[in-house]
């Protein structure tokens, strides 16, 4: 396991290295000059302003230049200032890498969870009511554009029924209790984790329903079925660990998708996350915070895959040997 662990993050380096690289570099190829964006908004900028504001963040020097301050700053940790903030930006993300985690997290949680149950019971009663019933809701989650869903949440749940909050994160009394604060913060987060697992649940019910299936006609489930094995204990100790394999796989590579469309999700419920904060980079051309967030959400989906490549060999032994 420990050199599992130490190659896969002797891997990650040049991947890590070249994320960066690739990130840079297309920023600077956006339209527009962050210098005279900044001027601009200074208002009556005297003259050779645009210059020192080049200079200042320099923007003067040549990009290979620029690009090697930039590795030797992010060797010390510096990952720069950000001008619409005026704050440093690693003191930006770590505020917002908290709420992305704990959205991020519970999204995933409830996806596999959720998305695995309803695909085993529709393997178990295949081509019967459950199962085409699953398979229809499945399919309509699937299509459905998360924004849209987002607001149809908002509407029924927070505006029509009045159940849950619209947005926003529970700022609790300073003398409430941890009940009264979890409690807030759970209903803050049920339509976000909600809306933004929904497309990846569907996927894991096709999935994880077509991974039982199979396992279900192989020859040791028919030798344990012949031996006198019940249902639930065949299915707990033979099939669930064989048919969560491919589950595990796919759910490393969508921790990537998770943070991209976390972008729509925290925008609409006004979540404060990296993905809001890299929205709201983007529109200022702040270029320094963008790719900060850029650079943590990479890693973030580096060490997600080796947790996943983790519990994989626990759940499947054979792939030690691979």
């Amino acid at each position: 396991m420990a050199r599992l662990i130490g190659l896969r993050i002797l891997q990650a380096v040049p991947t890590v290295l070249l994320v960066i690289t690739a990130c840079f570099f297309l920023l600077r190829l956006a339209p527009g000059d962050v210098a005279q964006i900044m001027a601009g908004e200074a208002g009556a900028a005297p003259p050779g302003y645009v210059e020192e504001l080049r200079a200042r963040f320099g923007l003067d020097k040549p990009l290979l230049m620029q690009f090697g301050h930039y590795l030797a700053r992010l060797a010390m940790l510096d990952l720069g200032y950000s001008f619409r903030h005026a704050r440093p930006v690693l003191d930006l993300v770590l505020e917002r890498l908290g709420p992305t985690l704990l959205l991020g997290a519970s999204s995933l949680f409830i996806a596999i969870v959720l998305g695995v149950a309803l695909g085993v019971l529709a393997a178990v009663r295949h081509n019967r009511l459950a199962d085409r019933l699953i398979s229809a809701v499945s399919l309509i989650a699937y299509a459905a554009p998360t924004f849209w869903l987002g607001l149809m949440l908002i509407v029924v749940f927070g505006v029509k029924l009045g159940w849950l909050p619209t947005g926003g994160v529970a700022l609790p009394a300073p003398d409430a209790g941890l009940l009264e604060r979890l409690s807030g913060l759970l209903s803050h987060l049920l339509l976000p984790a909600i809306t933004l697992s929904t497309f990846y649940l569907a996927l894991y019910v096709r999935l994880s329903r077509t991974a039982v299936l199979d396992v279900l006609h192989q020859d040791y489930i028919r030798t344990a079925t012949s031996k006198g094995l019940s249902s639930r204990r065949k299915l707990l100790r033979h099939v669930l660990p064989n048919a969560l394999t491919p589950v595990l796989s796919v759910a490393g590579v969508h921790v990537g998708g998770l943070i991209g469309g976390a972008v729509f999700v925290e925008t609409v419920f006004g979540w404060p996350g990296l993905g809001r904060l890299a929205f709201e980079a983007m529109l200022q051309r702040d270029f320094n915070l963008l790719m900060a967030v850029l650079i943590f959400s990479s890693l973030l989906v580096i060490l997600t895959n080796i947790l996943v490549d983790i519990v994989y060999q626990i759940v499947d032994p054979r792939m030690a040997k691979v």
